[in-house]
Parts: structure tokens; sequence; C-alpha cells
């Protein structure tokens, strides 16, 4: 752990104002936030555990289909609707945030580059958080012995939006991230489970009011209404978790975005003078907040896992973000990218040579043309052969354009894709 968190903490439990085992649920509350605030966690809160006030919400939420291909929301149900009883010792959540915003700086050289979201840029910050909330039950420990508790991060079966709203973190805003008054909707979460009653917060009321440029701002069309998602159709679950194909229809709409998106959290009033992350572990790795997409498309899977060693991007896999790197190219018409996709039209996976035969497709040249009709004599997948006859005979079908809901007219995808040069990139429309 970094130095300077070792000597505050340490300043705290030599401070002699700690009285261990002697503390009532009100000092142990106060003393558990100093030691995460000291842990370099930018927001705590506490809650009592009890079910989820929207349990039943995300139980229809389930039963309409909006989670898509993410299967194990739905193995977990029971636990995440009702987790008193899956952790029935436990009494108290402490729920802490992570500011992670890094602000954008534009490479000095020019290419055809991707975007990708910003809790990408820098390490895994399941890592990071889950080591200091083990860090803070074993600091807890020191001022009351017995206490049991587990930590969880992201990945576990809990509705982490719900404590942290509960606990006054923030509140569940219209694109469903949690927004601080204070920092934002830039965060990561994190839970501690407790055996012992606390000193509780209380929740953050909804600030949103009359705003929705968040569900007017989605490329895809993702939001249902207010506070509910269709993950279908957002960027992010179609370039992280979606393992197949890329609807048609949608591929037009992801823009630049190569891994997840940040849009509807952009244009958030209460991001508009975000404050950077003073964390080191999320500061931006080179290359990692406008990379250059062409030397993506030809990563082998030795060189795909050395570049994103300890990075969120490796959830996607090689295939995944080759497939997504293959429509942005697409979407930019990059004439200069024909080579490039052209060699990818003999990847290993089925599921890259479909897509980049969709770029090859969307660019549309004599030289893209050849090197599609040069690959049909030699494709055998059914899939492929679909998409390289779909190509050569014009966009046709894979330029179509998604229904519109109720929230407003669908904006053109060129206008909110993140280019390099983008006056938005810092949170301005």
């Amino acid at each position: 752990m970094d130095s300077a968190i070792d000597r505050e903490c340490s300043t705290l439990i030599g401070s002699g104002t700690m009285g261990v085992g002697r503390m009532n649920p009100r000092s142990l509350s106060e003393t558990i936030k100093a030691y995460a605030k000291a842990l370099g966690f930018d927001l705590v809160g506490i809650a009592p555990l009890k079910p989820p006030a929207h349990a039943d919400f995300y139980a229809e939420w389930l039963k309409r289909g909006y989670a898509g291909e993410m299967a194990y929301l739905t193995r977990n149900q029971g636990r995440r609707q009702h987790p008193e009883e899956a952790m029935p010792w436990a009494k108290s959540v402490i729920s802490v945030a992570m500011n992670y915003y890094a602000p954008f700086e534009e490479p000095r050289e020019k290419g055809t580059r991707g975007w990708l979201s910003r809790y990408a840029w820098g390490e895994d910050y399941h890592e990071v958080l889950k080591e200091r909330l083990l860090t803070l039950l074993e600091l807890i420990r020191q001022e009351a012995p017995h206490v049991q508790g587990k930590a969880f991060v992201d990945i576990s079966p809990i509705l982490e939006r719900e404590f942290a709203a509960q606990a006054g973190v923030g509140w569940v805003g219209k694109n469903t991230n949690v927004i601080s008054p204070e920092l934002g909707s830039f965060l990561f979460l994190g839970e501690l489970f407790l055996d012992v009653e606390l000193e509780y917060d209380r929740p953050i009321f909804d600030h949103c009011g009359e705003c929705t440029l968040c569900l007017k701002a989605c490329p895809t069309d993702a939001f249902v209404g207010p506070y509910t998602l269709d993950a279908r159709r957002c960027i992010s679950y179609l370039t992280i978790e979606l393992r197949g194909s890329i609807p048609l229809e949608l591929r037009p709409l992801l823009g630049e975005q190569i891994f997840g998106c940040d849009i509807c959290q952009e244009v958030c009033p209460y991001n508009r003078k975000p404050i950077p992350t003073n964390e080191e572990a999320f500061q931006p790795r080179d290359g990692l907040s406008a990379p250059e997409l062409t030397p993506l498309l030809a990563l082998s899977e030795e060189e795909f896992r050395e570049r994103f060693k300890g990075s969120p991007v490796k959830r996607a896999k090689r295939r995944g973000l080759a497939r997504n790197v293959a429509v942005a190219l697409g979407n930019l018409r990059c004439e200069e990218a024909v080579p490039a996709l052209a060699h990818a039209l003999k990847d290993p996976e089925a599921l890259v040579r479909a897509h980049v035969a969709w770029a090859l497709g969307r660019i549309g040249t004599e030289e893209a043309q050849l090197a599609l009709a040069e690959a049909l004599k030699e494709e055998n997948d059914p899939e492929v052969i679909r998409e390289i006859r779909l190509a050569l005979g014009g966009e046709g079908e894979s330029s179509g354009r998604p229904p519109q809901n109720e929230i407003g007219q669908l904006p053109d995808a060129a206008d909110l894709c993140y280019t390099v040069s983008s006056e938005f990139i810092g949170g301005e429309w």
C-alpha cells in the first residue's frame, strides 16, 4: 500500500483517542470513516442492512429482458434482492466510493483513434478497492477485535448502488449511475458488510429534477425512460458484456467507442466541472485514453494479454476488442485502414472477421471491395459469408437505424462519437 496511506493510518491508530473494545456505535462509526478517508476513499457512508428498496423493480427489469445476455444477474437474483438472507450475521453496510475522473490529454501524434471509457484508463479498480476494503476491515478489528466482515466490489451479487444511495454516498440518477453532489458520477463503489450496529447516515434526495440530458444524449436510445436502461442497446454492454455479434442496426451508432461509454455521464450537469482523481492507480496508462485503432486490430492473444495486464479492458477479451475496433474503423470510414482490415479478414476468430467485413463494406472503396471478394472465395463460416455478401451488396441492412422511443429524436451518431479534437471531451457540449 502507498506509504502516505500507511503513515496516515498509523497516525490514527497511535492518536490515543480510540479505546479498543469500548467504542459505542457513534464513535466506532466516526473511527471507521476516518480510517476510510485515510485509505483514500473519497466518500464513505453507513447504512443498516435491509432488503434493497428497489428489489421488486430489479426483478421486473430482469423479467423484461433488459439484462441481455448477462445471465449471472439472474443466477444470483435472490442474493441481490435479499442480502440479509445470504448474510444473516451482517447488521451494517459501509459504502465507499473513489473518484476515477482523469482529464483527457490530446495525444501529440494524430491518428485514427478510438475511445475507451474513462474507468478503463488506469489499473483494474476491483483489485484497488478490494485490497483497501480488506485493510479497512483489519483496522476496524484493531478497535473491535471480534468484528466479522466481508468486502464486495462490483462483481459480487449485491445491488451496490442501492446501498450507496441508502448510505448517503449519492443518489441514483436518471442515467442509473450513482451521482454525488460533490464529485459527480465518475465513481467506483465498494461495500464492507459488518456484524455490528453503527450510526447510520441519511440518504440523499434525488437532485435530477427536470433534467433529461443523459436520456437524450444516448446515441443508441438505450433508456426506456428515466432510471431504466435497456442494456441490450447500451454501448457499454455492446462493447464489453456482449460476447457475440453486435446488431447490425446498432453498429453505426457506436461511433468510435471501443470499450464502454461515458456519454450519459459527460452531459450530466454534476460532471460539468469534475474534480480530477488523486489516486495514482487511476491515472491514464500510456495510449489508453484515445488509442490508435489499427495496431489494436493486429494484436495477438499474447500481445493483448501483455498490453492490458491489470486493466479492465481484458474483460472484453481480444476477440471482443478487435470486433469493436473493426466497427469503429468502419464508422470512421477510414480508407487508410483498409490494408489492416483486409489482413484481419484472416483473423482466427469468425466474430472478428464478420465485423471486419462490415467495416470494409462501410468504407466501400475499390480496394475494400476487392479484399472482400477475395475473402469470400476462401471463407467457410456461414455468418462471415453472410456479412461479406451484405458488405459487397452495399450498406443495405447494415446502415439501418433503430426505432425511436418516446424520449425524443435519436441524435446523429456522428455528432455524438468521441473524436480526439471534440470540444465535449471534458464534459462541455
